[in-house]
């Protein structure tokens, strides 16, 4: 048997891990998930640029999901479930988990709120597109969810944005 015996050059090895290294870092960036967090106040700025001087574009109100999808020094920029972006400052947001309807946008239907995790349990409530609210727990494709009226109830998780 005869063995053969391959010369790489020092630029071909610099040239291939360069090239491992750029497909590493494309294939890890379509997996990371964009951190999801909620607001944290009342009457909160969503500005259009990472700043106060920068013109407000939304309020958002307590509890609201938001993803951040960029970091500039104490700002966040975030996208909201109508893909809505812009910035707010850190300590407006919260890791407390929070979600929103987002079924039947542009129609009158509502969506069902029920006594367990399963189409086979009793409609406790309605809800309609952008509703907020609080997360509990998931089981099963069903998401345990409390609205501010006190009211607690299961959803399908399709139908919500933001947990």
């Amino acid at each position: 048997m005869k063995t053969m015996h391959y010369k790489i050059s020092e630029t071909k090895i610099l040239k291939i891990s360069f090239i491992v290294f750029v497909v590493t870092i494309f294939f890890s960036t379509l997996f990371v998930r964009a951190e999801t967090l909620s607001i944290k106040g009342d009457k909160v700025n969503l500005r259009t640029g990472p700043g106060i001087d920068y013109s407000v574009k939304w309020e958002y109100g307590d509890g609201f999901p938001v993803q951040v999808i960029e970091k500039k020094g104490d700002w966040r920029k975030v996208k909201d479930f109508e893909n809505d972006t812009g910035w707010v400052y850190k300590s407006f947001l919260s890791s407390s988990l929070f979600a929103i309807v987002k079924a039947n946008k542009d129609s009158d239907q509502k969506i069902n709120i029920r006594k367990g995790p399963g189409t086979d349990n009793k409609i406790i409530g309605k809800a309609c597109y952008g509703v907020v609210f609080k997360i509990l727990r998931n089981k099963s494709g069903w998401v345990e969810v409390q609205h501010e009226s006190g009211l607690i109830g299961w959803v399908s998780s399709h139908l919500l944005w933001g947990y």
